[in-house]
């Protein structure tokens, strides 16, 4: 584990996966459930690493459920609390809460990180206005375009795209990470049943990429 911690500058767990292969192995969204667990699995973090500890969850069912465990969570010693704006059963289409998301901040002490609903460079400071949280993250508006964090602007998707797939056999990314994103891009700009789209699924390579 201490050599692990000389490649990274921090842990987080991921505490908000809704996905079903998350939540039928006990990870991700699982775990918001199990207060117990979490407080084993943050504290047994931080007493053995010396990097920091941090962690992402999802809003609970009451604003106060998700204030109580985000109380609990900073009890635990972690550097800086993500929270995602929707609950378990919301899909990406339901706004996000951020109101809900301002409650966990006037609750704590440490940062707390607002993630939901930011798709354009704008909506960096708006979430950030509207929860008062230290800092943002964004998931989905940077898979669809990395140049939401422009300030002059987005780029057009297809350099973004086409960037994306140098850099990453500059750097010689794992295939089926680049895949995903590719497929996350261009299911949001185009379509996968088109010919570009059929041959990324192909791909068994970046040199095919």
């Amino acid at each position: 584990m201490e050599v692990r911690c000389n490649d990274v500058a921090a842990v987080d767990i991921n505490m908000g996966c809704p996905r079903s292969f998350s939540i039928s192995g006990g990870m991700g969204s699982a775990l918001l459930s199990k207060p117990e667990t979490i407080h084993d699995i943050l504290t047994m973090l931080k007493r053995n690493l010396s990097i920091p500890v941090t962690c992402k969850i999802r809003l609970l069912r009451t604003s106060p459920d998700t204030v109580e465990l985000a109380r609990q969570i900073e009890k635990t010693g972690v550097s800086a609390l993500a929270v995602h704006g929707r609950k378990v059963p919301d899909r990406p289409r339901d706004p996000a809460k951020w109101n809900e998301i301002a409650d966990v901040v006037a609750a704590l002490s440490i940062p707390v990180i607002a993630n939901g609903d930011v798709f354009e460079y704008d909506d960096i400071q708006r979430i950030k206005t509207a929860t008062g949280a230290s800092s943002v993250m964004v998931a989905r508006g940077a898979l669809w375009n990395a140049s939401v964090f422009s300030a002059q602007g987005k780029v057009p998707w297809e350099e973004v795209k086409e960037d994306y797939v140098r850099k990453s056999i500059l750097w010689d990314n794992d295939v089926k990470s680049t895949k995903h994103t590719l497929k996350e891009m261009i299911m949001h700009h185009s379509c996968l049943e088109l010919p570009e789209g059929k041959a990324v699924i192909k791909s068994e390579s970046l040199s095919d990429l």
